[in-house]
């Protein structure tokens, strides 16, 4: 029955507990055995379970026994890093109500209240809840109030419980079933079938498989179905639900969470946001989601573009080719694109959400297909216009113009909020005055919280700014950020780097023109530290504004090609100085640096 099935998810910051409270509530309701339970049962991914964070959202199907009456739950676990924010955004929109949850011994943090924001948004019943209640850290009191404030409610609203032992764990399930809603039926009456896609999946022997929430209607696997945005008809495979592995049922129904395998093998079909209808007798689509713009670019490379590497063998660049679309096809939030380069060969200009973003996605190559990649240094997308006021849109910074061809160029900006005990004020300031930030309005959560507000350059947000907080603040401050609209003029000048008088467009970067100087020796510096040597002198240079901002040589190699002669006329030795010399002379004017791959890889590291 419609009036005893409650969708709900878990939104949070990271590392609150959300997975670790999902484990319980699968405990307690019987919907996996103990004997099969594992810490982060919901999170499936080699990656998620090694970092401890969830990288995406996970839907699973309990039964819930209360007053001798049955509920079905449908929950949904999301993640609660910021570059996953779009994954909360999408699961709020197939529920009713969600759990805030907030670790007792950290209290509100800045990620809470971006996700409490989309869930107001959305306008989901929101049901406060403090973890880690078991924690000798634990300040529930004071944590109580804080949510409280923030909510707008009584403290008794506010639910206490510890994922851990499982304390508390029982009455939140109670408080889901008498305080979320059930769903709403818009056309009670309906023959016809109506859910949002929200997540798919792909595999290599049933293609895409859709996840959906089922707003109207049922549909079972003998239905003709109709994906309205690509107008694309289908005959499902199999309906299923998730337990939380897959499983086959019959049908279906309004108001409930599950899955559907379309056999649809080509890619671009299906899409997040997608209403899925009966095609005989559609109903008009559901509001979907918006497009997620990526924020972060960067190149990726195969290493070996002749001969195979990976696991099957093969040409490497097709591999990482099949590679991208095959993660595309599980992960519609970054995009890429095929690109050149002279030094190294074929690749792919990718767009992230963010660089954990990133991360994950080249990791999951090097890991899932075992390709040896390389990344050029991530950047933004810039607006540029040029001397003949022609205006371009730029994503890697080897097509940046070079000097003297710029007139102006605008960036991106973001907001970003920071909550931080008190004493890391002074020098969370001096981090954002480096970071070329503005900085906004303060405020205190209780003595020993305070929330700062600010805005700087997304360039100055990925120089590692995230890494710093945390190091000035160690670890107790936390960020979260959004892109404002619109762009602002930068103040921003190319840098390249040369090798043997030749620029190397891998090691070319966009940096603030007040850091050119030091950007150019630090550069120089590490590539001389790293660079091996040849047979003649090498000259390492930096070059941003049409001149030379930094320089460095490596030695040639030394050899004593008249170390076989002894004794006897000197002369002799002179000859072979003088055309060991001369030679070196000539394959310097003619010679070309050979950089290892593995170069490539330590330039692009952060030190």
């Amino acid at each position: 029955m419609l009036k005893n099935i409650r969708n709900f998810s878990i939104i949070a910051h990271i590392d609150h507990g959300k997975s670790t409270l999902a484990d319980r509530m699968l405990e307690i309701t019987g919907t996996i055995e103990k004997r099969k339970m594992q810490e982060q049962v919901l999170d499936s991914m080699e990656l998620e379970r090694e970092r401890g964070i969830t990288i995406k959202m996970t839907p699973v199907r309990m039964n819930y026994t209360l007053n001798a009456e049955r509920y079905t739950l449908n929950l949904i676990d999301t993640p609660g890093h910021i570059d996953f924010s779009y994954e909360v955004s999408r699961s709020l929109k197939a529920v009713e109500g969600a759990i805030l949850l907030v670790d007792a011994t950290q209290g509100v943090q800045a990620q809470t209240l971006t996700t409490l924001q989309m869930a107001k948004e959305v306008g989901i019943v929101i049901l406060p809840v403090i973890s880690k209640i078991d924690s000798p850290l634990a300040r529930v009191d004071e944590v109580r109030l804080e949510l409280a404030k923030l909510l707008d409610c009584n403290e008794s609203q506010v639910l206490s419980v510890s994922g851990k032992t499982g304390e508390g764990v029982e009455g939140l399930l109670k408080a889901v079933v008498e305080r979320v809603p059930p769903p709403i039926e818009e056309y009670p009456s309906t023959d016809s079938f109506r859910g949002l896609v929200f997540d798919f999946q792909y595999s290599n022997h049933t293609g895409v498989i859709v996840y959906v929430r089922v707003f109207d209607g049922e549909v079972t696997k003998k239905d003709t179905l109709y994906l309205t945005a690509v107008k694309e008809k289908f005959t499902p495979i199999e309906v299923g639900i998730f337990t939380p592995d897959q499983v086959q049922v019959e049908k279906l129904s309004k108001g409930e969470t599950g899955y559907i395998v379309t056999g649809i093998k080509r890619p671009g079909i299906a899409s997040v946001g997608d209403t899925i209808t009966i095609a005989k007798k559609p109903l008009p689509a559901l509001p979907g989601y918006m497009t997620p713009k990526p924020v972060v670019w960067a190149s990726i490379y195969p290493e070996n573009q002749s001969i195979g590497g990976g696991k099957t063998g093969g040409d490497d660049w097709n591999l990482l080719r099949q590679a991208l679309e095959r993660l595309r096809l599980s992960d519609s939030s970054f995009t890429f694109e095929e690109e050149s380069s002279g030094v190294l060969g074929r690749g792919f200009r990718c767009g992230f959400l963010g660089m954990l973003h990133l991360e994950i996605i080249t990791e999951r190559l090097r890991r899932e297909f075992g390709l040896k990649l390389i990344i050029t240094t991530p950047s933004i997308r810039y607006e540029v216009l040029d001397t003949r006021k022609k205006m371009s849109a730029i994503y890697s910074p080897a097509l940046f113009p070079e000097y003297g061809f710029v007139e102006k160029v605008f960036e991106p900006w973001v907001s970003i909020r920071i909550i931080t005990p008190p004493e890391y004020i002074g020098a969370i300031l001096k981090s954002l005055y480096e970071h070329e930030a503005e900085v906004g309005e303060t405020g205190n959560w209780s003595a020993h919280r305070t929330q700062l507000d600010a805005t700087m350059p997304l360039r100055e947000l990925m120089r590692c700014f995230f890494d710093e907080l945390k190091s000035i603040s160690s670890g107790f401050a936390s960020l979260s950020y959004f892109i404002l609209p619109g762009n602002r003029e930068a103040n921003v000048v190319r840098l390249d780097v040369l090798v043997a008088d030749e620029i190397v467009p891998a090691f070319t970067r966009i940096v603030s023109e007040r850091r050119v100087e030091e950007e150019s020796k630090k550069a120089v510096e590490k590539l001389h530290d790293i660079l091996p040597k040849q047979l003649f002198t090498i000259k390492i240079q930096a070059k941003a504004m049409g001149r030379i901002i930094a320089s460095r040589a490596i030695s040639a190699l030394k050899k004593d090609v008249a170390g076989y002669l002894s004794g006897g006329d000197r002369s002799r030795k002179m000859k072979l100085w003088k055309q060991q010399k001369e030679g070196k002379k000539r394959l310097k004017s003619r010679g070309t640096v050979d950089i290892p791959q593995d170069v490539f890889v330590k330039m692009m590291q952060s030190d």
